[in-house]
C-alpha cells in the first residue's frame, strides 16, 4: 500500500517539489511509516518567497479587522478539528496524546491572541519642532516573512509565528522541521479552508540546508523567525548578516529549578516531576537541574523518587500515558550518552538510564525516565542542555549559592522558584538572569505572556504584545500641512 505524499502549500495550492522527491515521515512509537513529505529545494523556497510577495501588497493593505477575521476563522478550525490535530501531532513526534491536545488548545491561543490584537499595533503622535508640524511614528510590516520550526511543538510553534506576522501585515513562508511536518501542512489545509488569501501563507517541507538555509539568505526575506537549537540559531544569524536581516531566535534553555526549605514539598515535586517529563523532557523550558535546600533535600529525594517511579512509558495514544517515545533513534542516542558520561563523573543513577525494550517498546524509540542524584554543578549533564527524560538533582546550602549557581550558564531562557518568603521572590527579580521565571508553579507559557530568553538562549522573543511588536518596524514621518 503506498504512502500518501503530501506536497507543498505554495500560492494557495497544493505543489509537487522541484526535486520530484518526497521523505517518508515515521511514527517514533512503533516505526511505521505514516506518510511522505515533499523535500523542498531552493526552487521551491524561490517560489514561495516570490508568492509571499506579490500577496504582501494586498495581505498589508486589509484592515486590521479583516485580518483579525481571517485569523479567528482558522482558529476556530483549529478548535474544532482538536483532535484530528491532536493525532496527528502524536503520531508524527510521539508526545501522549493528552499533552498532544494541550498543544492544540495552546495554538488555538496563539491564533486568538493575535486576532484580538490587530488593532492594537498603535502608532505615536509627538509635537514637531516646527509651527504646525506633527511628527508620526507609524509601525507597519515588515514584508516577507521566513518561519522556522522545530519539532518538538509542530503545530504550537507554527502558529506562534503565522498569527502574529499575519496579524501585523506580513505575509510568510514557514519551513516546518523535516521529522515532523505533518501538522503544519495540516494547518494549511485549515488555512485554505478559512478562505486566506493565496500566497499569505506559504509552507514548504524539507531540511536546513535545501530549505532553512536558501529561506534564511534569500535576498527578499526582512525578517527570520526560528525555534531551534543553539548551534542552529548562530549558523541563522550568521547567514542573515549578509543581508543585515531582522533575526529573531527561540533557542535552548538550562532551566534551573529551585526550591528552598520553605517550599510546600508535594507542589514542588509535583512540578519539578511535570516540568521535566512534559514531552518526554523535550522542551526548551524544561527543568533541567533541580537545585534543592539540603534542609528539605532527603525529603524531596524520597518523594521525587516515588514519583518518577509511578510514571507510565508506553503507547502515546493512550490517555493514561505520561511518557511516549524519544522523537528519533538519534535523539535518544544523544541523551544516553549524556546519562552515560554523568555517571562516568560520579553521579549516581537513581532510576532509569536506558533505552526501553520488550513487545511494547522494541519498534520504538522510548527512554526509560531517569533520576541521577549526586550530580555537582560542574558536570556536562549540568552545563549543556539534555532535551530529554533526565532529572538532575543538586542540594545547596542556601538561597545565595542557588542563584550563584543558577545563574552560572550559558542560557537564561527559564528558570523556576518555589519558596514562600517574599524577600527572596523579590531577590529574584533582580538577580535571576532569566527571561521568563515560574514563581511556585510548573511549566507553561500563556499566549498573552513574553517568552524570552537571555544569553545563548536567543534573541527577541515571542507571544503578547511585545512578541507581536516583533513584526513590526517603524516609520517616523515628520508631518506639514
Amino acid at each position: 500500500m503506498s504512502l500518501k505524499k503530501h506536497d507543498q502549500f505554495i500560492n494557495g495550492q497544493w505543489v509537487q517539489p522541484s526535486s520530484g522527491h518526497y521523505v517518508t515521515i515515521k511514527n517514533p512509537a512503533n516505526g511505521v511509516a505514516l506518510a511522505a513529505a515533499a523535500k523542498g529545494n531552493t526552487a521551491d523556497v524561490d517560489k514561495a518567497v516570490a508568492a509571499a510577495r506579490k500577496a504582501f501588497g494586498p495581505w498589508s493593505a486589509k484592515t486590521a479587522s479583516a485580518r483579525g477575521d481571517y485569523l479567528y476563522a482558522l482558529m476556530n478550525l483549529l478548535v474544532r478539528d482538536k483532535e484530528k490535530l491532536a493525532t496527528t501531532i502524536t503520531s508524527e513526534m510521539g508526545k501522549p496524546i493528552a499533552e498532544a491536545r494541550v498543544e492544540v488548545d495552546f495554538a488555538a491561543g496563539l491564533l486568538r491572541f493575535a486576532a484580538e490584537n490587530t488593532r492594537r499595533l498603535q502608532g505615536e503622535i509627538i509635537p514637531g519642532e516646527r509651527e504646525g508640524e506633527k511628527i508620526l511614528i507609524d509601525r507597519v510590516p515588515h514584508g516577507v516573512v521566513g518561519g522556522i520550526a522545530a519539532w518538538n511543538f509542530p503545530l504550537a510553534l507554527c502558529a506562534r509565528k503565522i498569527g502574529p506576522a499575519l496579524a501585523a501585515g506580513n505575509t510568510i513562508v514557514v519551513k516546518p522541521h523535516e521529522l515532523s511536518p505533518l501538522s503544519a501542512l495540516a494547518l494549511a489545509s485549515l488555512a485554505q479552508e478559512a478562505g486566506l488569501p493565496a500566497g499569505v501563507l506559504n509552507i514548504v517541507t524539507g531540511d536546513g540546508p535545501d530549505v532553512g538555509v536558501p529561506l534564511v539568505a534569500h535576498k527578499d526575506v526582512p525578517l527570520i523567525t526560528m525555534t531551534g537549537s543553539t548551534p542552529a540559531g548562530k549558523k541563522i544569524m550568521a547567514a542573515a548578516a549578509e543581508h543585515l536581516k531582522e533575526v529573531r531566535l527561540e533557542l535552548g534553555g538550562k532551566a534551573p529549578f529551585i526550591v528552598m526549605e520553605d517550599a510546600d514539598i508535594d507542589a514542588a515535586v509535583d512540578a519539578a516531576v511535570s516540568a521535566r517529563f512534559f514531552n518526554g523532557g523535550q522542551v526548551c523550558t524544561a527543568n533541567e537541574r533541580t537545585y534543592v535546600h539540603e534542609a528539605v533535600y532527603d525529603q524531596f529525594a524520597k518523594s521525587l523518587r516515588a514519583r518518577v517511579e509511578k510514571l507510565k512509558v508506553g503507547d502515546p495514544m493512550q490517555d493514561d500515558t505520561d511518557m511516549g517515545p524519544k522523537v528519533s533513534l538519534a535523539e535518544l542516542e544523544k541523551v544516553d550518552a549524556m546519562v552515560q558520561k554523568a555517571i562516568a563523573q560520579g553521579a549516581t543513577l537513581e532510576l532509569g538510564g536506558h533505552r526501553l525494550s520488550g513487545p511494547a517498546y522494541d519498534h520504538g524509540t522510548y527512554y526509560a525516565p531517569t533520576l541521577l542524584t549526586n550530580v555537582r554543578h560542574g558536570m556536562d549533564i549540568v552545563q549543556n542542555e539534555v532535551f530529554g527524560p533526565v532529572l538532575s538533582l543538586l542540594k545547596v546550602r542556601d538561597f545565595d549559592e542557588a542563584l550563584t549557581l543558577a545563574n552560572d550558564s550559558q542560557y537564561g531562557l527559564s528558570a523556576y522558584l518555589f519558596t514562600k518568603d517574599l524577600g527572596r521572590v523579590l531577590r529574584m527579580t533582580r538577580e535571576l538572569e532569566f527571561g521568563e521565571i515560574y514563581v511556585n508553579r510548573g511549566a507553561g507559557e500563556e499566549p498573552q505572556g513574553f517568552h524570552h530568553g537571555y544569553k545563548n538562549s536567543g534573541l527577541g522573543g515571542e507571544d503578547g504584545q511585545h512578541g507581536l511588536e516583533a513584526y513590526v518596524q517603524t516609520k517616523t514621518i515628520y508631518l506639514n500641512a
